[in-house]
């Protein structure tokens, strides 16, 4: 019996290698980035590793061993009552003897074949959802047949056991993400040797997903109406108004800022073991280092231990490795990735207690805004000792967007992707709202700076990782994306204050982000010991105006940069081609002063529907019921489903306590439903207590359909 329960354990552990093991290895042993960005160090992964490949197969077995246990001591009990009657029911029921432990066994095969199935469909065929998994279930019925009848499949799956354990190899010693599992602080240049007799105070504000078109006028400056605070830090720094991204994805484009160098190696992780010469090791000799990381981790724990790292570890990994295995075999495309839950938390997220009045505003530092952004400015005063290098980089304005410009947040559902045709504009009016939220946080930061005495002597940068795009088509920043609308996605705000500087200036060279770090190193006095393929602006000009782009390293994807800087310059000549919004002369209009037809009790039972014609439903109506505008949340954002009278295309009216927020067009139907969204920016629309919100179809000018909700 032990040797049948081996057999049926290797066979188990075959399947949940290749059905769960393997390709949730593949994908997180991709993404290095994932491991860091939770706070998860070589136990914490090494120890998701052997639950993965240990967990499901010793469970699963477990599970048929108990059935056959059951079956044994049933198999006991029987003689006993069998004259009753009972025994000969349980026989014919196979609830006695070895038949429960086989039926389990096969039971468990074949729902791992089906789970096998479902991936290989979603690589092989163009099918999803239902008929994907009909498919899956048919071909495992035939493969599970075939393992019953004859014995060569189970001799293969039993060899085939060993790869678990190969899986988890490749992954721990051959994939990007063992670099956080094999982690060596040696190697690099070292710190780079004096140059200069006193290195001023250096500050690094690192915003992610930020292009500089969304901070643009008509006449290609900095909108001081709606970006005041960065159009101040303009005024006395220099403004690199043609700075371009190294690449769109902040794994590699924040190591190619921070080393000087173009990214090189596919998969690289973002850590100090694959990229040893960086700003952190550079400075260490002269500086105290005050380091916050987000997605890399390229500041080596010996430099800086006191670095507040993220909380999660290994349940958190555990938890996200389930929603990703989920997603794996599911007979459905995920339109999930692993930078989704790549999210700021605030103070009052990371178990800070609240505030006696949680009234979020700007003078409330300690509620409502990134934890890590609080802690850098208590870092922003002068030092007494080696002066200060304070970093962080932060994801705003990056998804998830949760603030109108105020600062005041708001709740979105999870599946309103601004890529999906009909949905970039949505998108973009909510990256506008973060990015005016931005530009508060640029003026703390220089008020702090300014109070403490530190700004005068300060080298200072606010910069970004990259642009993004909303143009209809070719929303996003990957490759496609880069090469129809790269004046989003490679030009990024980059503004150097140098110490003493008091006078703003515009300089157009041609800067690419890898000439960030000597440029830094130039102006702080610090030697570069190694070879970097940027140049610093304070020595030299780049010659040329071509760009290049790194959406796969060591593949840089030329970009005419003559042609897009001059979009850029043009200013919102680059913005995002969206259309039109609908109707915008209604917004702020009180419903009063419009021709309303529909809607109300009365209409409803004349039409005999009891919902008067046409209907939708709002996913966040009950959050209208009891506004609070104190705690620093309003339901701001609108989505729902339109029912099929309402057709594609058709602009609705959103209304706050009969005042019109928002226009916008209802979208082709997707898996949710024929939808709409409308983002209400205007906080006046809201009061304490029960709010009202309706709906209205525009049928003509000032005249509205009602739409019950």
């Amino acid at each position: 019996m032990a040797k049948r329960e081996l057999y049926a354990f290797l066979e188990i552990a075959a399947l949940c290698g290749l059905a769960l093991a393997q390709p949730l290895l593949d994908v997180t042993g991709k993404s290095p980035d994932f491991f860091l960005f939770h706070g998860a160090g070589a136990r914490d992964v090494l120890l998701l590793v052997l639950l993965v490949i240990a967990a499901p197969p010793v469970a699963l077995w477990g599970i048929g061993a108990l059935a056959g246990v059951a079956g044994r001591l049933v198999a006991r009990v029987t003689p006993p009552v069998a004259l009753w009657g009972i025994g000969t029911v349980v026989e014919r029921a196979g609830l006695a003897g070895r038949r429960p432990r086989a039926v389990a066994h096969a039971a468990t095969v074949g729902g791992l074949f089906a789970v096998l199935a479902v991936q290989v469909g979603k690589h092989l065929l163009p099918v999803r959802g239902l008929p994907l998994a009909l498919l899956a279930l048919l071909a495992a019925a035939g493969l599970t047949a075939a393992y019953l009848r004859w014995k060569v499949p189970a001799q293969i799956l039993r060899v085939a056991s060993v790869g678990p354990v190969v899986f988890a190899l490749l992954f721990v010693f051959a994939s990007p993400a063992s670099a956080v599992v094999l982690a060596r602080e040696s190697g690099g240049a070292g710190p780079g040797g004096r140059k200069a007799d006193r290195h001023p105070p250096v500050v690094v504000l690192l915003f992610d997903e930020f292009p500089v078109v969304s901070l643009l006028g008509p006449d290609g400056r900095i909108d001081a109406a709606k970006y005041p605070n960065i159009a101040a830090l303009a005024g006395g720094a220099t403004w690199y108004r043609n700075a371009t991204a190294a690449s769109g994805w902040s794994p590699y484009a924040v190591p190619a800022m921070l080393s000087g160098k173009w990214p090189a190696k596919d998969g690289a992780a973002p850590h100090f073991s694959q990229h040893p010469d960086n700003l952190f090791t550079l400075m260490s000799a002269e500086y105290d280092l005050r380091v916050r990381e987000s997605i890399t981790q390229l500041c080596p724990p010996r430099l800086c231990p006191d670095t507040p790292r993220p909380k999660g570890g290994l349940p958190t990994l555990v938890k996200e490795s389930a929603t990703l295995l989920e997603q794996i075999v599911l007979p459905v495309d995920s339109q999930e990735n692993l930078e989704e839950s790549y999210q700021e938390v605030t103070a009052e997220e990371a178990e800070q207690p609240p505030p006696s009045d949680p009234r979020f505003r700007f003078g409330a530092l300690a509620d409502n805004q990134p934890a890590r952004f609080t802690q850098f400015l208590d870092d922003l005063s002068p030092t007494a000792g080696k002066p200060r290098l304070s970093f962080l980089h932060l994801l705003m304005p990056h998804t998830p967007w949760n603030y109108l410009a105020s600062g005041m947040r708001y709740d979105a559902p999870g599946d309103l992707k601004y890529e999906t045709p009909g949905w970039e504009r949505l998108g973009y009016e909510r990256h506008l709202q973060q990015v005016r939220y931005t530009d508060t946080l640029v003026g703390q930061v220089l008020d702090r700076m300014r109070d403490s005495g530190l700004y005068d002597d300060a080298l200072l940068v606010v910069t970004a990782d990259h642009g993004v795009s909303f143009t209809a088509g070719a929303a996003g920043r990957g490759l496609d994306q880069a090469q129809k609308g790269a004046a989003e996605i490679l030009w990024a705000p980059l503004f150097v204050k140098e110490p003493g500087q008091t006078r703003g200036r515009v300089d157009d060279r041609n800067w690419q982000h890898i000439d960030l770090l000597p440029t830094i190193a130039d102006l702080a006095g610090v030697t570069v010991p190694w070879s970097t393929d940027g140049v610093s602006a304070v020595s030299q000009a780049r010659t040329g105006g071509g760009k290049e782009y790194h959406d796969t390293p060591g593949k840089p994807l030329p970009i005419d940069g003559a042609k897009h800087f001059a979009a850029v310059q043009r200013g919102t000549s680059a913005r995002p081609e969206l259309p039109a919004p609908p109707a915008p002369e209604l917004v702020g209009r009180p419903v009063s002063t419009l021709t309303v037809t529909g809607g109300g009790a009365a209409a409803a039972d004349a039409a005999g529907t009891g919902g008067g014609g046409a209907t939708a439903s709002v996913v966040n109506r009950d959050a209208f019921a009891a506004v609070d505008p104190a705690s620093g949340t309003l339901p701001a954002l609108v989505t729902g489903t339109v029912a099929k009278s309402v057709s594609d295309g058709t602009a609705l009216a959103v209304a706050v306590n009969g005042r019109i927020g928002a226009v916008v067009r209802v979208n082709p139907p997707d898996e949710a439903g024929r939808r709409f969204g409308a983002l209400l920016t205007d906080e006046t629309l809201f009061r304490a207590g029960a709010n009202e919100l309706a709906l209205y179809e525009i049928v003509s000018g000032t005249e509205l359909r009602q739409l019950q909700i």
